[in-house]
């Protein structure tokens, strides 16, 4: 039997509602392959429990590719807690911020910062945020605008790097998904193939230089920006910051340096290029094995330099350091419970027949070339709902891949589609953790950063949305050089149109 009809989207549809309602990915993702496994079994509780953890759970686990990606993924926890507390990414900001002039270069600066700290979305905010709080304070730049500029830095740069928890993640999970349908090429190369097709994340970084140079304020940011320039007012008189700059005073007062940042990841990217080289890297394809063996040893590694220059420099004592570093281990217990729980319902849907019944349904009646817009709505609706694009992932990606093999549509789309709505929906929830993180490392009030951002993300969103349908009609190459050429044109366009009549100060905050 190809598939089980009707029943096989019974486990998807679980999944994403109880996503949406919930906003628990690991409880959605249970209840999603229990409900699988349920109609498998022939509706026998007792024998679906016994199924779900002896043929799906442990099989996922003892699985030596899956093993490898937990193994990994707990090493670079380790890794990105020792980055995060060691101080060094804040000094390395601080030298950043030194040569700072203007409002442009104080924006700049906070942008090129966000870039620079890609190891974690989460870390980030924590420390781009408190570093540069006083500067834009003192350039007469809104908080509202130092949030923003830190989450279009956070997510959106992280998902575009491979070797780090995001890209690790992702692979995972399409790694999966090409055992499953006989696809050869790995994981590693479909990401680095499918990163031109990340268009959200790509838009939301570039956005932020335009914005910047054009002076282009728009909606509650202009407001915001008008608030600061000409009153001096860093808040709304209704705003209630997350936090107050006080609570950040570690981040700032240590005696770091920025080779506590700078040498551990070169020691990272060394290790890497020193151990595959010898297999024949980059000339020639490398056993995921051995890839995965490299990453796992670059990061311990990399991890020890950052313990040796903490204990050197005096920012910690060795204990405090191993402390911090088993810490970031045990953080990452939730994404690897979510990547097990995605492999395993992965499994159940193919034997059910999910993606070849969706494509029953949809061949001949969907054009071909909406099917990645209509990825990407989906899970950017299903991102904002639940406020976490890891989880989005997780659901969407399994169902997407096989789409795109059956539908014969641009893979690299599909799954760029995937990752687009994911983060597009992040940047616009109010309950996205990064959201929420963006706001408390720029002292923002988390309403005002929501409510300033959205406008932001909506056009660029909007202007997602038509580069996939044209590059549908045209070809998927041109669909990230259309994205930005709109998002260039409209910027330019509008900053000459709203900037001629930007709206007055409203001290009663009715942006």
């Amino acid at each position: 039997m190809d598939h089980m009809g009707v029943l096989s989207l019974i486990p998807p549809i679980i999944a994403i509602v109880m996503a949406l309602c919930t906003r628990n990915v690991i409880i959605s993702l249970f209840l999603g392959l229990f409900s699988g496994i349920l109609i498998l079994s022939h509706y026998n509780p007792l024998d679906s429990v016994k199924t779900v953890i002896g043929d799906y759970f442990f099989v996922q686990i003892t699985d030596s590719y899956n093993a490898g990606i937990l193994v990994l993924l707990v090493f670079i926890g380790g890794f990105v807690a020792l980055l995060e507390k060691s101080g060094g990414a804040a000094a390395f900001a601080s030298k950043i911020a030194s040569v700072i002039k203007n409002r442009v270069q104080t924006q700049l600066a906070a942008w090129l910062g966000g870039i620079a700290i890609f190891f974690s979305e989460l870390g980030t905010p924590l420390i781009i945020g408190p570093v540069f709080e006083p500067i834009f304070d003192k350039a007469k730049v809104s908080r509202e605008k130092l949030a923003w500029i830190i989450d279009s830095t956070a997510s959106p740069v992280s998902v575009m790097i491979p070797f780090i928890g995001w890209g690790v993640y992702i692979i995972g999970l399409i790694n999966t998904e090409y055992g499953r349908l006989d696809i050869t090429e790995s994981g590693w190369d479909t990401f680095i193939h499918s990163i031109p097709y990340y268009i959200y994340p790509v838009l939301a970084v570039l956005i932020v230089p335009l914005i910047v140079i054009t002076k282009l304020d728009f909606g509650p940011m202009a407001k915001a920006e008008r608030r600061i320039r000409e009153t001096g007012q860093i808040y709304w008189p209704d705003s209630k910051p997350m936090r107050k700059s006080e609570a950040f005073k570690e981040i700032k007062e240590t005696s770091s340096k920025p080779i506590l940042v700078w040498l551990p990841i070169l020691v990272l990217i060394v290790t890497i290029v020193g151990l595959l080289i010898p297999l024949g890297f980059p000339f020639k394809k490398i056993d995921g094995n051995d890839f995965r063996v490299a990453l796992t040893t670059a990061y311990l590694f990399a991890g020890l330099s950052i313990i040796i220059l903490m204990t050197l420099y005096k920012v910690k004592k060795i204990a405090e350091a191993f402390e911090i570093y088993f810490s970031g281990m045990k953080r990452m217990m939730d994404i690897l419970i979510i990547l097990v729980l995605a492999w395993s319902l992965g499994t159940a849907l193919d034997k059910m027949g999910t993606a070849k019944y969706i494509v029953q349904i949809m061949d001949g009646n969907i054009p071909l070339f909406l099917i990645p817009a209509i990825i990407f709505v989906v899970g950017a609706c299903m991102s904002f709902a639940s406020g976490t694009s890891w989880g989005t992932f997780a659901i969407m990606l399994p169902l997407a891949i096989p789409l795109a093999f059956h539908l014969d549509v641009s893979m690299y789309a599909c799954i760029g589609a995937v990752i687009s709505g994911g983060i597009f929906g992040d940047h616009c929830s109010p309950i996205s953790d990064t959201t929420i993180l963006s706001s408390t490392g720029a002292g923002s009030d988390h309403k005002d950063h929501n409510k300033t951002q959205v406008p932001y993300a909506l056009f660029n969103g909007a202007i997602t949305i038509i580069a996939l349908v044209v590059g549908g009609l045209v070809g998927y190459e041109s669909a990230i050089f259309i994205a930005v050429i709109l998002m260039v044109i409209g910027v330019i366009l509008f900053a000459k149109i709203y900037n001629r009549r930007t709206p007055l100060y409203d001290k009663n905050h009715s942006a």
